[in-house]
């Protein structure tokens, strides 16, 4: 993969991963748009991999004070975050070993983009909450976790499916996507870490170390301004106007995949 290759993902995924946009579907799109519509011989694994790594240092730069104070006076949320874990960790393997394939469909990623838009929309109309994510049960957190076992589909938003379903659980904006965030360092930092072990054990890179660095370097910037510019937009009660982006994009995205098979 060329250097602007990777800058274009790296932009890409630095603003999708955090915005409720769904950075997974818009890297499929972008694959199947950059290769051609070959997906198959356009190998973004190591990419996405250092990518991911780099959007994850965004949220730990931005909410370090959070992460902190798991250490105490809020280390009643670790449970929570535990239990939130489980159901990704579960749907993240099976889908991996049996769906993986699927998982670089760009006609699927076009069709859940659309699912997504609804969803946000949907969500626009729940009057915000006021419970704090420490002071929530073990069911709410989850069904939040469920929420995020879905986002492993192309198209369907990790943030926006988690603060949506935060919202129906009662927790304030804030709350919501403060857990959705923590929720996301062990899914994306577990996901990384297992990608790192199989390509190590395969000895395969199929993209020079320095583009992978100057991606996850543009990746970890751009996403400083992304979750930065949704925590905004989150609190002033926009989440919707995303969802016309989804709309747009997975409407677009199914037409040209069904006339071009």
């Amino acid at each position: 993969m060329s250097l602007t290759h990777t800058i274009i993902l790296a932009i890409i995924q630095g603003i999708a991963e955090f915005l409720p946009i769904s950075s997974s579907g818009h890297l499929v799109i972008a694959a199947a748009l950059l290769a051609n519509n070959q997906v198959a011989q356009f190998d973004v694994t190591d990419v996405n991999i250092v990518l991911h790594a780099g959007t994850l240092l965004s949220i730990i730069v931005i909410y370090w004070h959070r992460i902190w104070r798991l250490a105490g006076e809020d280390i009643r949320t670790i449970p929570l975050l535990i239990v939130g874990t489980i159901p990704v960790v579960i749907v993240g393997f099976t889908a991996k070993s049996l769906f993986e394939p699927l998982l670089a469909n760009a006609l699927l990623a076009g069709g859940m983009l659309i699912i997504n838009g609804a969803i946000l929309l949907i969500t626009s109309g729940i009057p915000h909450g006021d419970c704090r994510y420490q002071e929530m049960g073990m069911m709410r957190a989850l069904w939040i976790g469920l929420a995020q076992s879905f986002a492993i589909l192309p198209g369907i938003s990790r943030s926006g499916t988690t603060i949506c379903t935060g919202l129906f659980a009662g927790l304030s904006r804030q709350d919501a996507a403060t857990f959705s965030f923590l929720l996301a360092i062990p899914a994306i930092g577990g996901a990384s870490t297992l990608e790192i072990v199989h390509l190590i054990k395969d000895a395969e890179l199929t993209t020079p170390i320095l583009n992978l660095v100057v991606g996850a370097m543009i990746a970890f910037v751009v996403g400083l301004g992304s979750l930065s510019w949704l925590i905004r937009w989150l609190e002033k009660g926009r989440l919707q106007h995303f969802a016309y982006w989804c709309l747009l994009v997975g409407a677009g995205v199914v037409v040209w995949q069904l006339v071009t098979k």
